[in-house]
Formats: structure tokens, sequence, C-alpha cells
């Protein structure tokens, strides 16, 4: 593979996860989802290492990230220093830093799922990315965090 190729997949799963974000700060979950392999998963952990939930293909991941948000809901996702490694032409991995904030209305109700009014987080997204027909999809995403700031 040469240097063009090679940059040629960075950028396409740097787009791949600039979507992700932009999704998820617009609510738009089926949008979301359709970036993920139809079987891809998503595991967010907690700060003690334990998964906070693992979704498995894009109905549940609709439905499990679909839950954050809500009518006055507010996210914002940052993502920075990524760091892809291109493994061959239909396989890349990737690491990000990323913050992302989470505020709910006041008079939002409180989930089991997220029990918090505001969210302040910041962790490292690491991704699989697959191409498949022709376009770059997430195969598995992972989302260990660093440090968590809630408000109830």
């Amino acid at each position: 593979m040469d240097a063009v190729e090679r940059l040629s997949i960075i950028e396409a799963v740097r787009r791949v996860m600039a979507r992700y974000v932009r999704h998820a700060d617009h609510q738009q979950w089926q949008e979301l989802a359709s970036l993920f392999t139809p079987d891809g998963t998503f595991t967010p952990y907690q700060l003690d290492g334990s998964a906070w939930v693992r979704m498995e293909g894009r109905e549940q991941i609709v439905a499990a990230v679909g839950a954050a948000g809500g009518p006055g809901t507010v996210l914002i996702h940052h993502l920075f220093s990524d760091e892809i490694d291109v493994e061959s032409p239909t396989s890349a991995r990737g690491i990000w830093a990323m913050e992302d904030i989470i505020t709910k209305p006041e008079n939002a109700e409180v989930s089991e799922a997220f029990p918090f009014k505001a969210m302040h987080g910041f962790g490292h997204y690491h991704a699989r990315f697959v191409k498949v027909d022709g376009s770059w999809f997430i195969a598995e995403l992972e989302l260990p965090r660093l440090r968590l700031d809630f408000t109830s």
C-alpha cells in the first residue's frame, strides 16, 4: 500500500468519527447507528473499568445511546489527538482523546441508564473500522473513561 492510499484511509476513518460525534450532538440516532456495521458493538466503560453497557448491533445502539438524549437535552462531543493505524486496505484501528458533556433540562426525569442531570466526561475512544462495499464502518467502539463528573 502506498502513502496516498494509507492517507486516504486515515482521512476516511477520521470522517466516520467526525460524523459519529455530529450525529450524537444532533441526536440523529439512526444516522449514528448507520456508521456501525450491522453487528457492530459499542461499549462505554465506567471509571473502575467495568462496562457501563455493551451495545451489540445497530438497534441496541440506537436504543441505548438514544436514551441519553430527549427534548431539551444538550449533547456536546469533542474529539482530539487521533492515532490511526491502517492494517490493510479494508481494516484500520484508531484512538481519539475525547470530551463529552450531557445536560438535561431541569424537568427531565432521571433514568436507571443515565442517573444524572448533567455529565462531563473525558476518555479515549478505541475503534476498529472495516471497509465494506466501498464504505468505512465502525465494527467495534470502546470508550474507557479517565474522568466523569455528574450533577444529579
